[in-house]
C-alpha cells in the first residue's frame, strides 16, 4: 500500500498559532482536537506548491515558506512540516473543510496561544517547537 503524502504549514504569528479546531462524532463518541493547514499531494506537485496550495484552499490565504522543519511518518502516511508565514488574505474556511462540515464533522480556523500549546490537543507539537526556534532542515 503507497502512504499518504501530504504538507501542513505551521503559521505563527504574535505568539498565535493558526490552526483548525475539529470536532468529529464517530459513533456518538466526540472527538476534540486542533490540526494544522495542509493537505495531500497532488501528481505532479512539488512539496512546496502542495502546502501553498492546500492552505490556500483551506483558509483562503498566500503563504511564504520561511523554512521547512522536518516529517513525520507512520504506516499510512509521510506528512512535511513547513514553517510559514501568510502574506495575503485572512484566514476563513473553505475548500473541502468547508464543503464537508456538518453537525458531526466540524471546523473552525482558530489561532492557539504559543504559551499553552502543552495544554491542546495537537499533534506535531514537536514540529511546532522547531518552527519556533526556526530549526530548519534540508528537504530531502
Amino acid at each position: 500500500m503507497d502512504k499518504r503524502i501530504s504538507s501542513r504549514a505551521i503559521i505563527i504569528k504574535d505568539n498565535k498559532l493558526l490552526v483548525f479546531f475539529r470536532r468529529k462524532v464517530i459513533d456518538g463518541v466526540t472527538h476534540e482536537y486542533y490540526s494544522l493547514p495542509g493537505g495531500g499531494l497532488e501528481k505532479g506537485e512539488s512539496l512546496y506548491e502542495n502546502v501553498k496550495r492546500e492552505v490556500n484552499e483551506e483558509m483562503g490565504i498566500d503563504i511564504e515558506i520561511l523554512g521547512y522543519v522536518g516529517k513525520s511518518e507512520d504506516e499510512k502516511s509521510i506528512q512535511y512540516f513547513f514553517h510559514a508565514k501568510r502574506v495575503k488574505g485572512t484566514p476563513v474556511l473553505g475548500g473541502e473543510e468547508l464543503e464537508r462540515m456538518s453537525e458531526n464533522n466540524y471546523y473552525e480556523v482558530r489561532y492557539l496561544d504559543i504559551d499553552n500549546l502543552d495544554n491542546e490537543n495537537l499533534s506535531a507539537k514537536d514540529m511546532v517547537r522547531k518552527a519556533l526556534n526556526e530549526e530548519y532542515s534540508e528537504l530531502k
